[in-house]
């Protein structure tokens, strides 16, 4: 019989593994020498890693040159739509840079740009709360429900007096106050006030029907 076949967990990847140091084991430069207190136990610092140590603080003086900016990086990583808008705070940030420094700069600038950013988006909630509030007209829009007073006795507003008496009024939604109610309301309240009229309307109408019967007739 031939050798059994290897199971997936036996069988060699035929790749390395995805790494973010290609496969090579991850160590910190530092070592235990980032902890003053580990530089200083015992007998300190053997020779070799004060040569390391020395080796490492040297490595962090950078030159002269760098930071390097180069403008190709730039534009790679920012789509012309975000350069746009990125243009008016790019040059206020250059002219602080002098003056300020670069880091202040950018400071400077970044909080401009968010600060202006949330008080825009203030003023567009605040313009849509008021000018696109859900009524009787529409659908769509925000929906303003109020909660009732909270009144206890000894409160002033003791008791409390209902604003919702009828059950048209749980489902208002502003109609009560539009421009085609009024006119509705007085015409009721005027026609309630001339019973007369209301009574004279039958004899109206006897009068029509008794000249359509001559006119028949004839």
């Amino acid at each position: 019989m031939g050798e059994c076949r290897k199971t997936t967990s036996e069988v060699e990847p035929r790749w390395p593994p995805a790494s973010t140091s290609s496969g090579v084991k991850v160590m910190s430069i530092w070592g235990r020498l980032n902890r003053e207190r580990e530089r200083l136990a015992g007998c300190g610092m053997s020779d070799e890693e004060r040569a390391w140590r020395a080796q490492w603080i040297r490595d962090q003086r950078l030159s002269v040159n760098e930071p390097v900016k180069v403008p190709q990086i730039y534009m790679e990583l920012r789509n012309p739509i975000r350069r746009f808008y990125r243009t008016p705070l790019d040059k206020l940030e250059k002219l602080l840079a002098p003056k300020m420094g670069e880091d202040y700069a950018n400071l400077c600038r970044m909080f401009i740009g968010k600060t202006g950013l949330i008080i825009a988006g203030v003023y567009l909630a605040a313009y849509y709360f008021k000018y696109n509030t859900n009524d009787w007209t529409r659908k769509g829009g925000w929906r303003v429900v109020r909660n009732r007073k909270s009144v206890v006795p000894g409160d002033p507003g003791w008791p409390y007096a209902q604003e919702r008496s009828v059950g048209a009024d749980y489902a208002d939604r502003g109609f009560k106050n539009s421009p085609i109610q009024k006119p509705l309301t007085t015409a009721g309240a005027a026609q309630e006030s001339t019973p007369g009229a209301q009574e004279s309307t039958p004899a109206a109408q006897g009068e029509l029907g008794s000249v359509d019967d001559e006119l028949q007739q004839a």
